[in-house]
C-alpha cells in the first residue's frame, strides 16, 4: 500500500511540473502523508495526525475543485 501511495505522489509531482496547475499539490500532500502515517503502528499517535493531515489535505482540495472546468470545455 505504502508503494502505491509513494507512487502517486511521484506521479502527481511530476504531472504538476509539466502543467504548473496549483489543484495537485493539495492531492500530492495526501497521497504524501498517507504514505508517510503507513510507517507508524496503528497505536501510536504520530499515524492518526498524519491520517488527519490528509484528510484536511483533501478537504483543501474539493473547494478548489467545485469550480474547476474541464480545458477545451465550452460553456
Amino acid at each position: 500500500m505504502t508503494g502505491i501511495l509513494v507512487a502517486s505522489a511521484v506521479v502527481t509531482l511530476m504531472h504538476w511540473w509539466r502543467v504548473r496547475d496549483r489543484r495537485l499539490l493539495p492531492l500530492m500532500a495526501l497521497f504524501a502523508l498517507l504514505a508517510a502515517s503507513r510507517a507508524f503502528e496503528w497505536w501510536e499517535p504520530w499515524r492518526t495526525r498524519l491520517e488527519l493531515l490528509a484528510v484536511a489535505a483533501g478537504l483543501g482540495l474539493l473547494p478548489m475543485l467545485r469550480g474547476a472546468q474541464a480545458p477545451g470545455a465550452r460553456d
